[in-house]
């Protein structure tokens, strides 16, 4: 297998780097298999990366770093079933096409469709719907290369208890070479967004979030309004938007615009309250029916670093007016909305949904902005009264030591991972503190 030159990895917020000491492209799972076994004769370290899209080190390593840019092939697809096998490198936006040309769909999504199916599992990325789990529990089969280059099949019959745990792996488990996803049949959106006074969604949170299949919405910090998306699973016919709508709904208003806004504020802090009513002020009501992958994402070209929790949904009005009470006290401007969705419960060890009906809080700073640690800090510790749950690849100060007691399961990944990778061949400083020093 040919060697490139290794080069400085940065993820797509720009605030991880490293300098790996090999930066490998596999096409192939004996590829994959090989350079394990090579990095073993080696003792060296291997990391995975998908997109990028994670803001934390997850994928940061001194060893071999493995880019799945080349590794995203549909392998099998059974439109009887619904279930489709790919390779782990597949993006989700390629997959939702594959999907449609067999008349099936992903049952939920996040906002980005740029994640690698093996990265957005991974860390656990969920989308909205108080009926529906995230993307991981979608996960029927899988094949893993563990740490001696051993390939491990994983479904219902085979290797079932690892299957169970290597849904959200974090990559600490070793190295996914394919998914094989429980699609569903094809179905369209009925999408209506609008803002509405942010008060008026607390006061019926329960009733708000359930009122449809997927709805979520974002606070608009230094406002009273809240930007809601209510989308309705529909076989009714495309209505989908002109496309000189679509351009002002997905790249002028929220990424030229918003951009712009963002570097105001960032050179003129002060201004930001100021600037923020503009984007309540500026919206009207939208409603169209499309393709269910074309609603559940848009495109993100402003960047930006980003925080999540989640917390039990039934806590989340209390949270978020502590939130909001946060802003105005620490006297920080804050251009960007703050996020807010539910799932439903599920039973993955390390899924930030185990065991609970959840409720997502989803704060954000634009990129390259130096003074948001008081902002993020406070946030955290709101959240931390709740039982709050980090997303795995979004920023938080939380270790291994503050994260146990919140995972009902926490041993059994942690077993499994002594098992799978007893000397820490897919550890790394990321891993080290949030899961503890495995080998």
């Amino acid at each position: 297998m040919p060697k490139p030159v290794p080069k400085l990895w940065s993820n797509w917020a720009g605030n991880q780097q490293c300098a790996p000491s090999s930066w490998e492209r596999p096409a192939s799972e004996a590829d994959l298999v090989a350079l394990v076994k090579e990095s073993a004769a080696q003792d060296r370290r291997v990391k995975v990366v998908g997109a990028g899209h994670s803001f934390t080190g997850i994928a940061c390593t001194d060893g071999a770093l493995v880019d799945l840019a080349d590794y995203g092939r549909v392998l099998d697809t059974d439109p009887a079933t619904g279930r489709v096998t790919v390779q782990a490198g597949i993006s989700l936006q390629r997959l939702c096409v594959e999907l449609d040309r067999h008349g099936l769909a992903l049952d939920n999504m996040g906002d980005i469709a740029y994640q690698s199916i093996a990265g957005a599992t991974s860390t656990a990325t969920h989308g909205t719907g108080a009926q529906h789990g995230g993307l991981a529990t979608r996960i029927v089969g899988l094949r893993l290369v563990t740490a001696d280059g051993s390939v491990l099949e994983c479904n219902e019959q085979e290797n079932a208890d690892v299957l169970d745990v290597a849904r959200v792996g974090l990559g600490a488990l070793g190295i996914l070479s394919t998914v094989t996803i429980a699609a569903v049949p094809a179905f369209r959106l009925h999408a209506i967004e609008e803002a509405m006074p942010v008060d008026d969604v607390l006061a019926d949170f329960e009733g708000f979030m359930t009122s449809t299949d997927h709805v979520e919405f974002y606070w608009v910090p230094h406002t009273r309004w809240a930007l809601t998306k209510r989308n309705t699973r529909t076989q009714d016919g495309a209505r989908p938007r002109r496309r000189t709508q679509e351009l002002m709904d997905d790249l002028i208003a929220p990424n030229l615009l918003f951009g712009l806004l963002c570097r105001v504020g960032r050179r003129f802090p002060r201004a930001i309250p100021r600037l923020a009513k503009a984007l309540p002020s500026a919206s009207s009501t939208v409603d169209y029916i499309d393709r269910s992958d074309k609603v559940f994402t848009s495109p993100r070209h402003v960047r930006f670093y980003e925080m999540e929790y989640a917390i039990p949904a039934e806590a989340v009005p209390e949270a978020l007016n502590r939130v909001r009470t946060l802003v105005d006290r620490i006297g920080v401007p804050i251009s960007f909305p703050v996020e807010v969705r539910v799932t439903a419960p599920d039973d993955i060890p390390l899924s930030t949904a185990h065991g609970r009906r959840t409720g997502y809080i989803a704060v954000h700073v634009y990129q390259g902005t130096k003074a948001y640690d008081q902002y993020f800090t406070g946030v955290e510790a709101i959240m931390d009264s709740y039982g709050g749950r980090p997303h795995w690849g979004k920023l938080h100060y939380q270790s291994a030591a503050t994260l146990a007691g919140r995972y009902p399961r926490w041993d059994e990944f942690q077993a499994m991972r002594r098992r799978l990778d007893p000397e820490g061949r897919f550890a790394n400083p990321y891993l080290d503190r949030v899961l503890g020093p495995s080998g």
